[in-house]
């Protein structure tokens, strides 16, 4: 299979657009869900079902995506993925009865458990191991981007009607299905028939299951580990800088936005380098560190000032850890892109599902108690990658996460 390299700007431009526009419609509906929500008489509770459906569909559909674009194509299934966030969102602008909002979630859900696995395995396709890093910590920009961009441009757009921010997510996922359209195929009717084959043989539900037994599975799990970190430091941080340094919506608004922003800069203009020097293993090591020391940091109560400091020092550390565990993954995948997309897809919703109620939970018994646990979880990851090689059907792999010639027996 010819490969198109990262430099190519054009698929991974749209790739990146389509990310973005998915992200952002999330974002979009963040800050004015709590007011939307009052139109059907239902609050707090309502909203808390509707982040579950959401999550609880990706978490299920991840793997599927993520297989059926090994059997029938990238671009067929990322556009699937994108038509149904477009339903979704649509759906959601027109509805009047709550039961018709979970099930717009839910299908958003499904949305992207399609199109997030069938993209980074369209980047794996498109890629070597030289040039991976560089397009993953691509996607993750924009997706990240998407996330800061998203609740601004939402409260700007809702001056103009409540329901006006859904129609525009609406708008803009179609016009990335649409220009989706043109993206060239990676996956071959060559390549997509031994993928037939070995999904027939392999029933959907045991993938969980199988997973166990890839030689990227430590990696899974260093997926889930971080993602639950992250999803502790944002699900009670504005409760906490709110009750630990009376801080209105305006000025935690402000420090998560810098420190966001800072973590796309790291991803978009230093990720390559730093893991091109230091190679995947090194830098995961370091970042894991690093991103526990920040959270232990934020307990410290200075001023403005520190605490954005810290903030956008854990994001920067962060930002180094997905992209470059990810790209251990396709490394590893060997012609399976999609499949371990797919796990490595669900396993991140999974650490969105269970790191939000373990903070809110930890939360109410001490405000605290979120970041210190966060931070020992990190820590504890470290232990996933100690082992120096893993052995993989006969290759070896090193700290770089680059596959190395077996030696003669």
């Amino acid at each position: 299979m010819s490969r198109i390299p990262v430099t190519s700007r054009y698929p991974l431009f749209i790739l990146m657009f389509n990310l973005f526009i998915a992200l952002l419609g999330q974002g979009m509906v963040i800050p004015i869900l709590p007011d939307y929500l009052k139109l059907f008489d239902a609050a707090g509770t309502a909203a808390g079902y509707l982040v579950a459906a959401f999550g609880a569909a990706q978490f299920l559909f991840s793997p599927i995506g993520g297989q059926l674009s090994d059997r029938f194509g990238r671009k067929k299934m990322i556009m699937s993925g994108l038509f149904l966030t477009v339903l979704s969102d649509y759906m959601f602008a027109v509805s009047h009865s709550l039961s018709f909002l979970y099930a717009a979630r839910f299908i958003g859900g499904i949305g992207l458990g399609l199109m997030v696995p069938s993209v980074m395995a369209y980047v794996a396709d498109c890629t070597t191991t030289k040039t991976r890093a560089k397009g993953m910590g691509y996607l993750s920009a924009a997706m990240n981007l998407g996330m800061v961009l998203g609740p601004g441009l939402g409260g700007i757009i809702a001056e103009f009607g409540i329901r006006m921010p859904y129609f525009f997510a609406a708008g803009l996922g179609l016009a990335a299905t649409l220009l989706t359209g043109l993206l060239p195929e990676t996956q071959t009717r060559q390549l997509q028939q031994p993928a037939r084959l070995r999904s027939e043989r392999e029933p959907l539900k045991q993938q969980i299951v199988n997973s166990f037994r890839t030689p990227y599975f430590r990696y899974l799990l260093l997926i889930l580990v971080m993602t639950f970190g992250l999803a502790n430091y944002e699900t009670v941080y504005a409760l906490f800088v709110e009750q630990k340094y009376a801080f209105d919506a305006r000025e935690i608004s402000v420090i998560i936005t810098i420190g966001a922003i800072v973590g796309v800069v790291v991803q978009v203009w230093l990720l390559d380098r730093i893991v091109r020097r230091f190679g995947e293993i090194r830098v995961i090591r370091l970042s894991l560190i690093l991103s526990a020391c920040t959270l232990l940091l934020m307990l410290v109560r200075v001023n403005q000032a520190y605490l954005l400091v810290i903030s956008a020092l854990f994001f920067a550390f962060n930002a180094f850890l997905r992209p470059t565990a990810s790209t251990i993954i396709a490394n590893m995948a060997e012609g399976r892109q999609g499949y371990a997309s797919g796990l490595n897809t669900t396993y991140t919703s999974l650490g969105n599902m269970i790191g939000p109620i373990f903070a809110g939970v930890l939360f109410d018994i001490q405000l605290n108690l979120p970041y210190i646990m966060g931070a020992f979880i990190l820590l504890g990851a470290f232990g996933l990658t100690i082992e120096r090689k893993m052995r993989n059907e006969g290759r070896i792999y090193n700290d770089g996460g680059v596959m190395a010639q077996k030696p003669e027996e």
